[in-house]
């Protein structure tokens, strides 16, 4: 049985799984699917076409798949898709896509913390920390554990790598390479995210093998397409390095240098 407290607003076509706690004053919409043991504090508000996972927590006046406010959005159905375990602050946003039949879609175990905002079409992986007031522009795609820090803004388009961290009031036009430290305005990467590989349990062996690649790509004044043909000649190929390089070749938007 869920707990739904009398003065929350929830519509009658809308689905909740079993053991969800939907507090007060809370608006669920018509196009709305909770799986089970969820919990809306309070005053929270989850509407459009929204496919909701299990064990999610959602603070008060968080906003979760409302329409987009991207000015190209020119109706059609588009969705908002969130997986399990995850924890959205107060006043966190989620929009929904653009495109009709598209989707913005959230992963599982995520932290976004308050004030942040995931704007149309962003892929979240999992793991992953949106700190207070971080900003995640529309078409931004997010890999598995990484962190972006508070009052850092990412420009729309852009890729956060695996295991990256973005500092504090960072703004950031062009991708994040995996396993990478980024800070400033405008962003640079700074070092390898050695607490980041040590947390997640890379191999001291893979950690080597990164500081090197990193040599060559942001320190060595190469091209990045220099800079990986030098990394395959030189570098041992293991599995984080195989990433790293798969990640620098498949962007165009360029790395974060």
């Amino acid at each position: 049985m869920s707990e739904i407290h009398p003065t929350a607003v929830i519509h009658p076509e809308a689905t909740l799984g079993g053991d969800c706690v939907v507090g007060p004053y809370c608006v669920i919409g018509r196009h709305v699917r909770l799986g089970e043991g969820n919990r809306l504090h309070s005053h929270v508000v989850i509407d459009g076409n929204t496919e909701i996972g299990n064990g999610n927590e959602f603070f008060p006046f968080a906003s979760i798949g409302l329409k987009t406010q991207d000015l190209k959005w020119k109706g059609g159905t588009t969705w908002t898709r969130i997986g399990n375990r995850n924890t959205f602050r107060e006043n966190a946003t989620v929009h929904s896509a653009t495109g009709d039949g598209e989707a913005t879609v959230v992963g599982s175990d995520n932290h976004i913390m308050a004030y942040s905002h995931v704007a149309h079409n962003v892929l979240l992986g999992d793991h992953v920390i949106l700190s207070n007031n971080g900003t995640l522009a529309g078409h931004v795609i997010v890999e598995n554990h990484a962190i972006i820090g508070g009052l850092s803004a990412v420009h729309q388009f852009c890729r956060l790598g695996k295991m990256s961290i973005i500092g504090g009031c960072t703004k950031v036009v062009s991708d994040v390479a995996p396993f990478m430290m980024v800070d400033g305005n405008p962003a640079r990467t700074r070092a390898v995210n050695k607490v980041g590989l040590e947390r997640n349990g890379v191999t001291a062996e893979s950690q080597e093998a990164l500081r090197r690649a990193h040599r060559f790509l942001f320190r060595k004044g190469l091209t990045a397409a220099n800079a990986v043909e030098a990394i395959r000649a030189e570098v041992q190929a293991l599995p984080e390095v195989e990433h790293f390089i798969a990640f620098v070749e498949a962007g165009d938007r360029g790395i974060t240098r």
